[in-house]
């Protein structure tokens, strides 16, 4: 009696087709190297040089996820976008150290794996690591049976820049009459979308396939709107003129919390929120699920993505060069004394 040779297969997992994956985004991912990538005969860890042009050079990692935003991708099965915005989460919060980025890795874990899918998800790695002036230096696709539900998948990204040591922006040199630079978001990022899934699919009804006028399109291609990203035309800055003082990735957490770890004691971030028009779609969400303003401001960018502490004498050419390169700037507060961190008058 001839008995079936079991398999890895009959497991789950698909070797072959994580070899076809890897084949069809190789050429993707090389678009990103520079000269600094090693490559050797047994690459079980992705090299690359520092060169010799630091005197005191500081490594800054950070590590991010693209979070609940992927249930609208694989609602519609539209898998192109999110790879910017695990980028986005991770290069524009190591940015906030003066830190230019050198190079990303990324994660992907799914359950049953699909050559499409996933070489969709990281075609949009690489393409956003070509944009951000970094490397997409390794990373790991998983087929992990029976841990995902059918068609979903988690993706996760780790980013590593460099700084000098002289020249790192940690909030140390915030003074009294700094002002408060913010930068336009491209919507609601990548963060809250639990509230919003909750307040907008489940409370309210809507459809992700639904056109709404105030939206200019249907709620799922506003829903899947990529983050924005930022640090490709801050780093230039960072190495032409005067440093800011202080930087803040506005993510989970809002306006208040990632402003608030900037402050040093007996400083206050006086901010206002009407020095921006916010997306309609924060509109939409606050009015939908009856959401306190002050838990829009805690939880959501409400349309300003990084904020940015400078000097009152550096405020002006800073948001020349960052308007000159597509990023809408407005001064949306200064640095005052108090004993609270951040006061945002509404």
């Amino acid at each position: 009696m001839n008995k079936k040779k079991t398999t890895y297969a009959d497991a789950g997992v698909d070797i072959e087709a994580a070899e076809k994956t890897l084949k069809s985004v190789k050429s993707a991912i090389e678009g990103t190297y520079t000269d600094a990538v090693i490559s050797g005969l047994a690459d079980f860890g992705g090299m690359f040089g520092l060169g010799a042009e630091y005197d005191d050079p500081v490594l800054v990692s950070g590590a991010d996820s693209v979070g609940t935003k992927l249930k609208i991708a694989f609602a519609l099965d539209k898998h192109d976008t999110v790879g910017q915005d695990v980028v986005a989460m991770n290069v524009d919060d190591i940015v906030c150290m003066g830190a230019t980025p050198l190079f990303f890795l990324d994660y992907l874990g799914i359950g049953k794996l699909k050559p499409q899918v996933a070489a969709s998800v990281i075609e949009g790695v690489a393409t956003a690591c070509k944009k951000a002036g970094c490397v997409l230096l390794g990373g790991e696709t998983a087929e992990l049976p029976g841990l995902y539900a059918e068609g979903e998948y988690d993706l996760v990204g780790f980013a590593v820049g460099i700084v000098e040591r002289s020249r790192i922006v940690d909030g140390s040199a915030i003074e009294l009459g700094d002002i408060v630079v913010g930068l336009a978001s491209s919507g609601l990022h990548s963060n809250g979308y639990s509230l919003v899934r909750k307040v907008l699919l489940e409370m309210a009804g809507y459809k992700l396939e639904q056109h709404l006028d105030e939206l200019g399109g249907t709620l799922g291609e506003e829903l899947l709107r990529p983050t924005q990203l930022y640090c490709q035309d801050l780093v230039p800055l960072f190495q032409h003129g005067p440093l800011p003082h202080a930087m803040a990735h506005i993510t989970g957490g809002g306006w208040h919390d990632n402003i608030a770890r900037l402050m040093p004691q007996g400083m206050m971030a006086a901010l206002d929120s009407k020095a921006l028009t916010a997306p309609p779609i924060f509109d939409l969400v606050q009015t939908a699920g009856n959401v306190a303003i002050e838990e829009m401001y805690r939880t959501f960018n409400m349309g300003m993505g990084m904020a940015i502490v400078l000097a009152a004498d550096d405020a002006d050419g800073w948001m020349q060069s960052l308007n000159a390169a597509g990023h809408e700037s407005f001064v949306v507060g200064e640095i005052i004394a108090g004993e609270e961190p951040v006061r945002i008058g509404f």
